[in-house]
């Protein structure tokens, strides 16, 4: 073990990579902008400067940690540079500060408070620049960049994609596509990682909030939500309420408050989409036809194959995801009963408008693509994120904190455990092969979990015994990683029969619609917390849902495949 100076107290290390890491080690919260522990170091900000014992300064999060250094970390020398850096930036930021959708969550915001950051002395002679709201997903708004870097190295380490980058030198820098293209006209698949590391509100969430609200005003229409799993275990952070928590019961609630007609769980849809996908894995393994079988939940990694490996589109799952599933039942059922009245004579038959809870800004994108229409009618109406939906409980004035758990509507308000996870990455593997091994015995639900496919491991591969044939398996999350996986599989390096992608870090828990920041406590929290509910559930497959046995008797008998299916 080793040691280093810092403040002049003594602090031991050991595999720290830099030191900022043993300097937040030490209980010292180092103020950084372009600095993630999961990123290449880049070093640009230099607000992690440091200064040693002869009076040298430099970037703490670039420097190798070494036994004996004596380092100070607030030093007058260090203060005046800080505050001098978050002026400058501050001198050419737009500072509308108050109608920004960072308001209140934004990083220059607070370091400006936190050094005490009182006037800017400089003019901003900074020509203003055209927002790019060309994207379903994001917005991005180049006159609150500060040019840290982060959803750069973000799009281009963790995604793979290289959307974005460096454009021009000097005080003309900026971050863009390449030629300064609309986000529409790249490959950008929507994923919003980019938004989940933006320090401000350079590129922030495209907002579906004044529609719903409209909706929800209107008396001829019937408003129906449905919540994701992840959203469960993240919209609490911002109410106070402990990391990681089940807050489904409040949200309920609250939704019902501010106008929501109907409040069901989108893991009803998941538990539809085992049944369907297990169902695909068996006939592909049959047949031989089309392995691997590619899920097909994570529409930023539907898209991504299709614009990146078009070879492999056909091993694409034709199940809908969740969300689509649940709004093509809901929007079938409305059919039904609208006919029913038609035939009774009734008239004014309210319209029927389904809203997603959603962890994901590329849910957006996924609902208005042509093979998500039934009868010509759009299956799911809006997407809001979690961040959005926090935002709709606070303008009405509601603290989730304090309002108490109410149960979700029925029938669709019955969910296995199996639909939770699908919230994390491994998840739908799991809740498949459950449905496949067709066991609730808890020594079994184990087995399937210690076969290697949970954890937050890049790439995990996995194998099982089903029917007396091993099947081969693949989870992967984070589009980096699907890359090296298809590269490997075109290769003909790797085979596997069934894989599972998602393009988020972790899964759906750390989306990019999800409340920021997310550090390692919150992942943590949030995973555990999705887990437990699994855990808690009176009911851990989705086959043995009652009311999943009901609908397939009822709306969706003879239409399955019509309204669970893209094919």
């Amino acid at each position: 073990m080793s040691y280093m100076t810092i403040n002049n107290r003594r602090v031991a290390f050991t595999n720290e990579r830099n030191v900022l890491s043993v300097i937040r080690k030490s209980g010292i919260d180092l103020p950084t902008f372009c600095y993630h522990s999961e990123l290449s170091t880049y070093g640009a900000c230099r607000m992690c400067v440091v200064e040693d014992e002869r009076g040298r300064i430099f970037a703490s999060c670039s420097e190798v940690p070494r036994d004996g250094m004596v380092i100070y970390t607030n030093t007058p020398r260090l203060q005046h540079h800080r505050r001098m850096i978050i002026e400058l930036l501050l001198a050419s930021h737009c500072r509308d500060c108050t109608t920004c959708a960072k308001n209140g969550v934004c990083t220059l915001q607070k370091l400006s408070r936190q050094l005490g950051i009182t006037e800017v002395r400089f003019e901003n002679n900074k020509k203003q620049l055209p927002l790019d709201t060309s994207s379903e997903c994001v917005i991005r708004d180049p006159n609150k960049c500060i040019l840290c870097g982060d959803c750069v190295r973000t799009c281009e380490e963790i995604q793979g994609l290289g959307i974005l980058d460096f454009a021009f030198r000097g005080s003309r820098m900026q971050v863009m596509p390449a030629f300064n293209r609309d986000l529409a006209q790249t490959d950008c698949v929507g994923c919003g990682q980019c938004r989940a590391v933006c320090p401000t509100g350079a590129i922030s969430i495209k907002q579906d909030v004044a529609p719903v609200w409209a909706a929800l005003a209107d008396r001829n229409i019937r408003v129906v939500a449905q919540i994701a799993p992840a959203v469960r275990v993240a919209v609490g952070d911002k109410f106070g309420i402990k990391k990681g928590e089940n807050t489904l019961g409040r949200l309920a609630a609250a939704l019902r408050r501010i106008g929501f007609d109907e409040v069901y769980d989108t893991n009803f849809g998941a538990d539809l989409t085992v049944m369907e996908e297990s169902k695909e894995l068996v006939e592909r393994l049959k047949s031989g036809e089309n392995l691997s079988l590619f899920t097909s939940c994570c529409p930023a990694w539907v898209k991504f194959c299709e614009n990146r490996y078009p070879q492999f589109r056909r091993n694409i799952s034709s199940c809908k995801s969740p969300q689509e599933m649940f709004g093509a039942l809901i929007k079938e059922e409305a059919r039904m009963n609208a006919a029913k009245a038609a035939e009774n004579g009734e008239e004014n038959v309210k319209k029927t408008v389904v809203v997603s809870i959603m962890p994901c800004t590329a849910k957006k994108a996924e609902i208005r693509r042509p093979e998500h229409f039934t009868e010509g009618e759009q299956d799911v109406d809006y997407v809001l994120t979690t961040t959005e939906i926090t935002r709709m409980i606070q303008e009405a004035g509601i603290d989730l904190s304090q309002v108490k758990p109410e149960s979700l509507d029925m029938p669709f308000g019955l969910a296995s455990g199996a639909g939770a996870i699908f919230g994390v990455t491994g998840g739908v593997t799991e809740a498949v092969l459950r449905r496949l091994v067709g066991s609730n015995r808890e020594e079994d639900l184990e087995a399937i979990s210690f076969t290697g496919i949970r954890g937050v491991d890049g790439i995990k591969e996995a194998q099982i015994e089903l029917g007396g044939r091993t099947v081969k398996i693949a989870v992967v999350n984070g589009l980096h990683c699907a890359k090296i996986i298809l590269d490997r599989m075109e290769a003909g390096e790797a085979h596997y029969d069934f894989v599972e992608v998602m393009a988020c870090k972790r899964g759906c828990i750390a989306g990019g619609g999800q409340p920021v920041p997310i550090g390692p406590r919150t992942k943590k929290a949030r995973l555990e917390g999705i887990y437990k509910i699994d855990n808690m559930a009176q009911i851990r497959l989705s086959n043995e849902n009652p009311i999943v046995a009901s609908v397939y008797d009822g709306i969706l008998k003879g239409k399955e495949h019509k309204l669970l299916h893209n094919e």
